[in-house]
């Protein structure tokens, strides 16, 4: 019979009749079982029912099916005194002689019957080109020597030595891939051109020699070219990297490498396992040790071109778990490399020719979501740990390893349950010894953001000289206490570069995601009409339709990154009219003009008393109205006032030293202020900043030639300078604005039965969860649901869900979904008389809390209490040294 149709009969619905050895049509009520039922399902149940059946005979429980030995072990064995009793406690006590320390052999009751017998039916192993000790035994003889070889003692050694001789693994999937994956060949010219293909560098980086060397590289790949020939280009990439025991390497030059190594370290435990890349040899022949290749990282440029790594390698072929050493690999194989670890690389091309690219990345779509703090209680342990974080990262591509500036190691995995295997696998595999580790709890990342002032963008100049009452966050510490508040107001801050030599003039205003993606994309989209005109009113820019204010804000981009932010200069600062030269009188101070402050100015913040920052600034009388005209005017000329005025010299030399000189720096500036915020140092989001106007201190010469070059900078001025200047003009701006978190936000996805979705939608709604939909999965009676979940109400959720819904509801599978603003003002405080009564009066324990539930505060308080910030909430005790007794007076 032809393999086809023996293929046919099997996986369809017959059954064979043994009688007449036919093969006749299966019926729904037959009492027959269908050919793959009784031929390929059946063996494996009787072998796996065998062996659980000699366990439970021996008195001991069976772990495949979770039997007890209680029940059935009495059943086989009567209760006679001899063999187990069950205590007065109800705990079965058993005999010591027959207990644990005897082993299943061939001749145990299951084995020599069931086992044996179903080992003989539907076996895929050839008996007459199978190795000897990979033949499927047939008496109990062979199944013992088998059991002793392997050394199997336990139901699941057992079970996996007599089935990869009963139906191998290797062998299927070996005959699966020679009859469906196409020749290496194929796959490089035909069907996988466009991934096995190498990355097309930038034309104008490189000469006409280099560039037809690597389209020879490019064309080799392709072809998938064997040779041998050195002077033809060999290319070979290596996609990841498996940690494996030393044991399972064939290369007895290797152990001495290794030893070596290992004692230098003082790694005096066991043996730590070694790293091999997986690579794919594209084109020629991959030579061990001979050759030096050139090493290319997946972040690879041309104009990294005289710092390419290289590197010997060993060569070893993959022969089930063993390693073997070999000399070279041809084109079109997989084979294992050594000696690519100090890379720190996850992905490597290595190629004989330095023209070479690295292959064609792919984005997984995936982020971690679980990090962790590691780190090692001794600090003898800390160059151990670190070794073993740099294993762990190249040998899981889904992990990520961050060292802080702080001094941190963090962990990144995708979930909690890849978490702990990423720590066991640290402790047992990659570190080489036993250390003891301090591991964090979970950080949840959060972003820092504002909110719209009521009608903030109806009336630009009234709203620039409005005097608002100033926010909560402004009156109490530590977030009183930022460098430069008192220069801010209503979103607005006037940043003094120090030295006084220059003023900036910095706003910041809520940007939508739908108008931040437009910008980004340079791409108008109806749906952010109405964000983008409520922007286009709070900016004073005048347009007939979204589409034109949209070209305006294209125009005034100076800067847009990829976390929701944007910087733009207004209209007045690109054209000059917003940059003023401020030239003092002769015998004055050269500087801008510096307002008035207090040099004590108490703010009383609901009976407590604050004291305001003095800045470091001390006044003089006579120096109050320095440059204060020219101030004055540029405040009107942000509200577009006194247009008609003509740009004198001093302006356009103000003007054009700034575009000169100091304009490249905004966008560090601009990057250093949206990196920290004032809330809890954890990056901004979904922010523009506008730089409104720019005063530079500048003094003039004695002899005028009615020119520019008559005024020059009154103090020198770095680019740093600036830098810091528009970092603190940034995070005192936010402060004064309606601050707000931001929470990233997961999207989760499950399986549930009816009856589980009250307890579902009851833990859903306590984590603050949000069903986006739920139907019925056909066929079933299940219901799929999709919800949305905030990231730091996701730890220990499939526990919960298991235990509410007593296992009715699926795993939940959590992937990144989006940034989310958390409505909910983190200052706020019941004043009136009915929020009173419904939140309650203020709690005063001395840390100035707001006495209510909180989500928001409680958020910024656990940051800057990991981040080891002042935190508000700390209790100050007023004369802490004074003696006191708690005993009442009578």
């Amino acid at each position: 019979m032809k393999p086809l149709v023996i293929r046919q009969y099997l996986f369809g619905d017959f059954k064979y009749r043994k009688d007449d050895g036919k093969v006749l049509k299966w019926k729904q009520n037959d009492d027959q079982l269908t050919m793959f039922a009784e031929y390929g399902l059946g063996p494996l149940w009787d072998v796996i029912t065998g062996v659980s059946k000699a366990q439970i005979s021996l008195g001991q429980d069976s772990v495949l099916f979770g039997t007890s030995t209680k029940y059935s072990y009495e059943k086989e064995q009567p209760n006679n005194g001899h063999h187990g009793y069950d205590d007065d406690n109800g705990k079965r006590v058993k005999d010591q002689g027959v207990m644990a320390t005897t082993k299943i052999k061939a001749t145990t009751t299951g084995m020599a019957d069931i086992v044996m017998n179903a080992l003989q039916v539907g076996s895929t192993t050839n008996p007459t080109t199978a190795m000897q000790f990979m033949k499927v035994p047939q008496t109990l003889q062979d199944m013992q020597r088998i059991l002793d070889k392997s050394n199997a003692s336990s139901e699941e050694t057992i079970l996996r030595a007599l089935l990869r001789r009963h139906r191998p693994l290797s062998d299927a999937v070996l005959n699966a891939v020679c009859e469906i994956c196409p020749s290496p060949v194929d796959a490089s010219s035909k069907i996988r051109k466009h991934i096995l293909s190498l990355q097309r560098p930038d034309a104008s980086l490189m000469d006409e020699n280099s560039m037809s060397e690597f389209v020879k590289v490019q064309n080799a790949v392709s072809r998938c070219e064997v040779t041998h020939n050195e002077m033809e280009p060999t290319l070979a990439h290596c996609c990841k990297f498996v940690s494996t025991d030393r044991i399972h390497v064939n290369d007895p030059e290797l152990f001495s490498q290794l030893e070596n190594s290992t004692s230098s370290d003082g790694n005096d435990g066991k043996p730590a396992n070694i790293m091999l890349g997986v690579a794919r040899v594209l084109c020629g022949t991959l030579v061990s040790k001979k050759v030096e290749y050139y090493c290319f990282g997946p972040k690879y440029k041309e104009s990294m071109e005289n710092n390419i790594p290289k590197c010997r390698i060993r060569l070893y072929v993959l022969m089930g778990s063993t390693f073997l050493k070999v000399d070279q690999v041809p084109a079109g194989h997989i084979c294992a490399i050594y000696g690519l670890e100090e890379m720190q690389l996850k992905s490597v091309t290595l190629s004989s020719s330095r023209h070479g690219m690295p292959l064609r990345s792919f984005k997984l779509g995936l982020r971690p979501l679980v990090k962790v703090n590691v780190e090692a209680v001794s600090n003898a342990d800390t160059a151990a740990l670190e070794r073993g974080l740099a294993k762990l990262s190249l040998a899981d591509a889904a992990v990520e390893v961050i060292a802080t500036t702080k001094g941190e190691r963090i962990l990144a995995c995708l979930g909690e349950i890849h978490l702990e295997q990423s720590i066991l696998d640290l402790r047992n595999e990659y570190i080489g010894r036993d250390i003891e580790l301090r591991i964090s709890k979970p950080i949840v990342e959060f972003r820092e953001s504002t909110a719209w002032f009521e009608n903030e963008w109806d009336d630009f100049e009234h709203f620039y000289n409005q005097e608002l009452v100033p926010l909560r966050q402004t009156l109490i510490p530590p977030y009183c206490e930022e460098d430069g508040l008192l220069h801010a107001k209503n979103g607005r801050s006037r940043t003094i570069v120090s030295g006084r030599g220059m003023a900036l003039h910095v706003r910041v205003l809520p940007l939508p995601a739908e108008v931040h993606a437009c910008l980004e994309n340079k791409a108008f989209q109806e749906q952010c009409s109405e964000d983008l005109i409520r922007l286009g009113k709070a900016l004073n820019i005048n347009s007939s339709s979204p589409n034109e204010l949209f070209d305006k804000l294209l125009e005034l981009v100076a800067s847009i990154d990829s976390h929701g932010n944007a910087f733009l200069e207004s209209e007045g600062v690109q054209s000059g009219f917003c940059v003023k030269g401020v030239v003092c009188r002769p015998k004055e101070p050269k500087e801008v003009y510096m307002p008035r402050v207090a040099q004590e100015k108490n703010v009383t913040d609901n009976g407590n008393k604050v004291e305001a920052d003095k800045d470091g600034f001390q006044e003089q009388s006579s120096k109050i109205d320095i440059a204060k005209s020219d101030y004055e005017e540029m405040k009107g000329r942000i509200c577009c006032r006194n247009v008609q005025d003509e740009i004198q010299l001093k302006d356009s030399k103000a003007f054009r030293v700034w575009k000169d000189e100091f304009r490249g720096s905004l966008v560090g500036g601009f990057q250093s202020g949206c990196a920290a915020g004032p809330l809890c140092e954890e990056p901004i989001r979904g922010i523009v900043v506008i730089l409104e106007g720019i005063e530079m201190a500048m003094y003039e010469r004695r002899k005028k030639t009615g020119k520019e070059d008559d005024y020059n900078l009154a103090h020198p001025i770095s680019g740093g300078m600036v830098v810091a200047a528009l970092r603190t003009g940034i995070r005192t701006s936010i402060l004064t604005r309606p601050v707000r978190l931001m929470e990233g936000h997961l999207k989760l996805t499950l399986h549930s039965s009816l009856s589980a979705l009250g307890p579902l939608y009851d833990v859903l709604s306590r984590r603050r969860g949000r069903v986006i939909s739920d139907a019925m999965v056909e066929g079933t009676d299940l219901i799929s649901i999709e919800a949305t979940l905030p990231q730091s109400e996701s730890f220990g959720l499939t526990s919960e869900l298991m235990k509410k819904s007593s296992g009715q509801v699926t795993a939940p599978e959590l992937v990144f979904s989006h940034w989310e603003m958390l409505d909910e003002d983190p200052f706020w405080i019941p004043t009136s008389l009915e929020e009173r009564e419904d939140y309650g009066e203020i709690v005063l324990n001395g840390d100035i809390s707001t006495g209510i539930a909180n989500t928001a505060l409680k958020f910024i308080r656990s940051i800057r209490e990991r981040k080891g910030l002042i935190v508000d909430s700390h209790k100050i005790v007023v004369a802490a040294e004074k003696q006191r007794t708690l005993a009442r007076k009578k």
